[in-house]
């Protein structure tokens, strides 16, 4: 059971697209020694085959390593592989066990490229790694992204790399000039880059500068409305037609060049600039190119613009309202674009950068900024009798954008309350002292004018038959003088029925019962006659 071959050691498998090679290390100097591999796999994770098999393409190898592409044809299943090594009837142990998932490991392959020179430019087209392979390792090939890297044929050549569509022209070349490039296709999403293609090279020809043809082609977007402009060399008569292409044609490795549409509103026109908003919408990119017609319908178009509408478009200067109450500044925003324009609102989520300032002497100075998201904003650290001014900046984090600032709006703030409130409160408190004193005058000389009336004009009188006694008018009742009897009286009014005669006895009787209870009775409705006899008696 003693052996003195040597275990094989590192082992590694390279996978590059689907085709697969073992390799491995051998340090014993053995002559005449062989290897050979075995593997088993598992569509678990978790649990693998136990039972080994021979691994095909790697029996009976005398290198160190072998190709068993024909092998494995499950991609996302774990692999286990091992080697030993064989003389005769000798072997060695067991390698380690190499584990692998295939697609994990696997390498992309270099694409296809195919070059044309033409009127200046280069036309590059790609085909995807694996385009003719009957086993792909990757299947969503639209998934590529292609890296080109270009340069002159030179010995102090710069290096240019850009990323390129599968089928790409590159128009900014020198002429009659040798260029090398190579390509590479990548899987961002998986964090893979491929290996390069093959260099190739390529020289360029001569450009036949077409007057016809529109120049200085350029885009200028603003809120989403988007404008295309171009120069016209030709000095006879032309029109054009604007064109555009949706971006994510360029990504197929089909021919685009029939899918090109017109721009609606913008055919046969004669000016050199065209508003294309209505083709643009916010979930992808387009090309424009312009297409200028001679009276002899001779045909040049131009160079192709890129327009990815949130990137291509600039935010516009928003508009501004202010209003003061109080020591309070209001600030009122219209976001750029409009209340209506979703676009703008939704997709860039703007803020906005509010600056003001006192508008003093000095010009601009203390310019205070306050940043807010809400379309309403609110200043209070204000100064009274001041006149401020107001500007305010939109921005998006998100892009990275930002406008132009609105105009220049001021406002004078009110003055100084304190004052006011003061010579309002000591006024109000006069008012009221003076008031409370008036109340307390009048009262006093209300009450005066009660006692003088109740002294001098008393409401209630005598019975006429008592002012009439002796013929003088009972004028002071109330009060005694020297003349009068000081024997104090109370006069009882009673009502005397009437009666056709009064005797002398009765008015006896009568005056003796006033005497003894102090009190006078008279009859206010006796007759003329009976008053007479009656002062008579008395």
């Amino acid at each position: 059971g003693q052996t003195t071959l040597k275990t094989p050691w590192d082992i590694q498998v390279y996978v590059v697209n689907t085709n697969f090679t073992l390799r491995w290390n051998y340090t014993g100097n053995d002559s005449n020694v062989a290897f050979s591999a075995e593997y088993r796999w598992s569509e678990d994770f978790e649990t693998v085959e136990t039972e080994w098999n021979e691994l095909p393409g790697c029996q009976n190898v005398t290198g160190t390593e072998c190709d068993f592409s024909s092998a494995v044809t499950e991609y996302y299943d774990m692999h286990h592989v091992r080697v030993r090594a064989e003389r005769r009837k000798e072997v060695s142990p067991w390698s380690d066990i190499f584990e692998m998932i295939p697609y994990f490991i696997a390498q992309i392959g270099p694409p296809g490229i195919e070059l044309q020179s033409t009127n200046g430019i280069i036309k590059i087209k790609v085909s995807p790694p694996e385009a003719n392979a009957v086993r792909k390792m990757w299947i969503a090939h639209l998934r590529f992204k292609y890296n080109l890297v270009l340069w002159e044929n030179s010995s102090n050549a710069e290096f240019r790399s850009l990323s390129i569509f599968p089928t790409h022209v590159i128009d900014d070349l020198a002429p009659d000039t040798t260029y090398c490039m190579k390509v590479q296709a990548t899987l961002p999403l998986d964090f893979k880059e491929g290996l390069f293609s093959p260099v190739r090279c390529i020289k360029t020809t001569r450009k036949v500068n077409d007057l016809l043809c529109a120049t200085n082609v350029s885009i200028l977007a603003s809120n989403m409305k988007f404008h295309l402009h171009w120069n016209n060399p030709y000095k006879q008569h032309v029109s054009y037609n604007v064109q555009y292409l949706i971006g994510y044609l360029k990504k197929l490795h089909d021919d685009y060049s029939p899918k090109w549409l017109n721009v609606h509103g913008c055919e046969n026109i004669t000016v050199t600039q065209c508003n294309f908003s209505s083709i643009i919408t916010t979930t992808g990119f387009y090309y424009l190119r312009v297409q200028a017609m001679s009276e002899s319908n001779r045909s040049c178009l131009s160079n192709e613009v890129k327009v990815n509408p949130l990137i291509t478009n600039e935010i516009g200067p928003p508009g501004i309202k202010v209003d003061i109450s109080d020591v309070l500044l209001h600030i009122q925003i219209s976001p750029p674009g409009g209340s209506e324009s979703e676009v703008m609102r939704d997709h860039y989520d703007l803020s906005y950068r509010i600056l003001y300032w006192k508008n003093s002497s000095n010009n601009e100075e203390d310019i205070k900024m306050k940043e807010v998201k809400q379309t309403i904003a609110t200043i209070s650290d204000l100064t009274p009798s001041t006149l401020y001014c107001v500007k305010v900046q939109a921005f998006s984090q998100i892009y990275n954008k930002s406008s132009d600032y609105s105009k220049e709006e001021c406002i004078q703030t009110p003055g100084d309350k304190i004052l006011p409130l003061i010579i309002l409160a000591t006024f109000v408190t006069a008012l009221i002292v003076v008031l409370l004193v008036a109340t307390l005058l009048v009262f006093a000389l209300y009450q005066a004018y009660n006692k003088i009336k109740y002294v001098f004009f008393p409401s209630c009188h005598p019975p006429l038959n008592i002012e009439g006694f002796a013929g003088q008018p009972f004028i002071r009742p109330y009060l005694s003088t020297t003349e009068e009897p000081t024997e104090i009286c109370s006069i009882i009014e009673t009502v005397l029925t009437e009666v056709n005669h009064i005797d002398f006895k009765d008015y006896k009787h009568s005056k003796q019962s006033s005497r003894d209870s102090g009190n006078y009775s008279n009859d206010d409705d006796t007759s003329g006659s009976k008053a007479s006899e009656e002062k008579e008696i008395v």
